[in-house]
């Protein structure tokens, strides 16, 4: 059960006399987070007063925090150091094939392009490049592009430079026609949109912390559906991921195992105090308000700004349907040039926004209320 409440502004400390509208960029950790840092600082300081079992308890209790808010299990979590880290065991987990082909978007985030790109020599595998068809890509840009030769699809569930959300459960129908994998990135989205992993169909779902999950940098989490972790390769693991892993002090050498589950992708040194107590404190506090009110008071802000856009001066540069954005829109001077000083107009009027791909993304969240997006559209008007 969720909160019921219309303000949530006292969770966060208050902010500099700024409109922070740039959460698709950096998440602002809420006041219980910034205090699980500093009794995490104290673990540090005495770590004679660090129970063993910390060790374990809280990556384990992280891996449920998050299962809880895609709809997934426990054990098809991996914690990971970002989206990248995700994409990278994916790509260590595939058996390659000579031939196989990898398709992705034009206009990607980048870590889509280091994660595969180097595969073409080391693996010999062909990297596609998928083109939209028309202003927005779509999953028919996906669909069209798959052959007999496509072994997985790497796509944005939400797009950092447009917010264009894309319809991943047809995309998954036809990776799996086709024998192939679908891999989301959900760094745009998750904490801040609804997502069921069995809905979406996908295979794998990787997530930075950093963003909509209010968690700090070096966090993240990789989802991989349960029927495919015994599937995948043998690869290199943190020995965190033995069974028994808790008892390391008695394991006998010469007797290791891996436990089942996704932990054997879990990045090295799973048990960051310092990140994954504030996590882990930002998670159950997004469990607890719950994701579909962060996303309802997203799209109403939204919605707000949008109606409201000085339609002489700027154009929406995101989808014109609210059921094909993610939780964020982007605007755009109605002359290319101008978007440029839009922004930095926003910056100097301590408007925080982010210029991305010669749009300006505004991505609220909770601590936003009507008056940043009054103070957003004031500047704009003038």
């Amino acid at each position: 059960m969720t909160e019921a409440r219309s303000d949530y502004r006292s969770e966060w400390f208050e902010f500099e006399d700024v409109a922070y509208l740039n959460a698709a960029a950096i998440g602002v950790l809420p006041r219980v987070s910034i205090r699980a840092v500093q009794q995490a600082l104290e673990w540090n300081k005495f770590p004679y007063k660090l129970p063993d079992s910390a060790h374990f308890a809280v990556p384990n209790r992280v891996r449920a925090l998050i299962a809880k808010l895609i709809a997934a299990e426990a054990d098809e979590i991996a914690l990971t150091t970002g989206t990248s880290g995700g994409l990278q065991a994916i790509a260590g987990g595939i058996e390659w094939r000579k031939g196989d082909e990898i398709l992705i978007a034009r206009g990607e985030f980048p870590a889509h392009f280091t994660t595969w790109l180097p595969l073409e020599r080391a693996a010999g595998v062909k990297v596609t490049v998928v083109a939209p068809r028309g202003r927005f890509l779509t999953a028919d840009d996906y669909i069209e592009r798959i052959g007999p030769q496509t072994r997985l699809v790497s796509a944005s569930l939400v797009r950092f430079d447009d917010a264009a959300r894309l319809d991943a459960r047809r995309v998954a129908d036809a990776c799996h026609a086709a024998n192939a994998f679908l891999a989301l990135d959900a760094a745009q989205c998750a904490g801040a949109m609804p997502i069921d992993v069995a809905a979406l169909g996908c295979d794998f779902l990787a997530a930075s912390g950093y963003k909509w999950l209010l968690a700090p940098y070096g966090t993240g989490f990789l989802w991989v559906r349960a029927a495919l972790n015994e599937q995948m390769r043998e690869a290199p693991f943190y020995w965190q991921a033995l069974e028994d892993a808790e008892q390391f002090h008695a394991l006998s050498l010469g007797k290791y195992s891996r436990a089942k589950g996704a932990r054997r992708w879990d990045s090295s040194e799973t048990a960051s105090f310092l990140n994954l107590s504030a996590m882990e404190a930002s998670l159950e506090f997004l469990n607890r308000v719950g994701v579909s009110t962060v996303w309802n008071h997203n799209r109403a802000l939204l919605s707000e700004m949008i109606r409201r856009l000085p339609s002489d001066r700027c154009v929406l540069a995101s989808p014109a349907d609210p059921g094909a954005r993610g939780p964020y829109a982007c605007i755009a001077s109605r002359r290319p040039e101008g978007t440029a000083a839009l922004f930095e107009k926003l910056q100097k009027a301590g408007v925080v926004v982010a210029l991305r791909e010669g749009a300006i993304r505004v991505a609220p969240h909770l601590y936003n209320s009507e008056r940043d997006i009054d103070k957003l559209l004031t500047v704009l008007a003038v």
